[in-house]
């Protein structure tokens, strides 16, 4: 049995704040696959000059740091007077962060679907709708989903960044609780086995499709 000063109360503050971070989330994920994937159909589509000023765009959320770019944004607004809360606004940053990298994802999985098979289905008589919906996307997404995976993951943790706009998620919670109870091993142990508990399952979640899609191969 540990000795510790952690109350049931304790945990309940680190859940609440572990909820904060799954919402922020999947919020960020949602968003930014939607966009990602929309931005990741158009960049396979046209040519790369003609998408030169979208890919410079994105270039700019993957290559500056995240923490700045939550800050610059929440300074924005604030300025803007547009009353924005600090958590819509790290939602929207996020889901244009991580937009960013699932473009690159799913232009990488379309563009990895051999180009035969999709002249194939065209002199078939299939539409270009047809062709992406029902070939492409479908073998895509076994090509893109441990990425995908992979960046999910990526954004959970990079969530703890809204803490520097005075959002309590999970790091900030225990944080909080080391200070007050200085019990900082302890305390980080619960963190990492709560962000453990909640990405194992995306995790597992993840190699079971791709097992299924090879088993049915």
């Amino acid at each position: 049995m540990f000795d510790t000063a952690l109350t049931f109360n304790d945990l309940m503050f680190m859940l609440k704040g572990a909820g904060v971070t799954l919402s922020v989330t999947a919020f960020a994920v949602v968003g930014g696959t939607l966009l990602g994937v929309f931005f990741g159909v158009l960049r396979s589509q046209i040519s790369p000059w003609a998408a030169l000023p979208l890919t410079f765009v994105l270039d700019i959320f993957r290559s500056v740091p995240l923490l700045i770019q939550l800050i610059l944004a929440n300074a924005f607004q604030a300025i803007a007077g547009w009353g924005i809360s600090p958590f819509v606004t790290s939602c929207i940053v996020l889901a244009l962060y991580t937009s960013a990298y699932c473009t690159e994802i799913v232009r990488g999985a379309i563009e990895a679907v051999p180009s035969v098979t999709r002249r194939a289905a065209r002199s078939l008589g299939m539409t270009w709708g047809q062709d992406l919906t029902q070939i492409v996307f479908p073998m895509a997404l076994r090509v893109g989903l441990p990425s995908w995976i992979g960046l999910t993951l990526g954004v959970m943790k990079d969530s703890a960044l809204v803490m520097w706009l005075g959002i309590i998620e999970l790091l900030r919670a225990s944080q909080i609780l080391v200070t007050r109870l200085q019990e900082p091993m302890f305390i980080l142990l619960v963190t990492g086995a709560i962000y453990f508990a909640l990405s194992f399952p995306i995790a597992r979640l993840g190699s079971r499709l791709e097992k299924r899609w090879q088993e049915n191969d």
